[in-house]
């Protein structure tokens, strides 16, 4: 029994030996890619333009037809809620 209980903890303390050595050579992988590769953030988007006539009158369509829909599906009044805000 003794010798398979040494067997045990040798295997074990072997097991974590190999596990923590994978982990720092992992680690200094990273941090050598961080500095050969730095990370560049991407440009920002320019801003779209609306105008206010037609974005109106399609989301005031939108907010009506996803009232309804909801209304209809939830078995609700379309009083008993409101949508706030629509985002793309």
């Amino acid at each position: 029994m003794e010798a398979s209980f040494l067997a045990a903890v040798q295997v074990s303390i072997l097991a974590m030996a190999v596990i923590f050595t994978v982990l720092v050579v992992l680690i200094f992988t990273i941090k050598l890619l961080v500095k050969l590769i730095p990370y560049v953030a991407p440009p920002q988007a320019p801003a779209r333009h609306k105008t206010a006539t037609s974005a109106s009158g399609d989301q005031d369509e939108h907010v009506a037809a996803i009232t309804a829909t909801l209304a209809m599906h939830l078995g609700k009044s379309p009083d008993q809620f409101r949508i706030v805000n629509i985002s793309n």
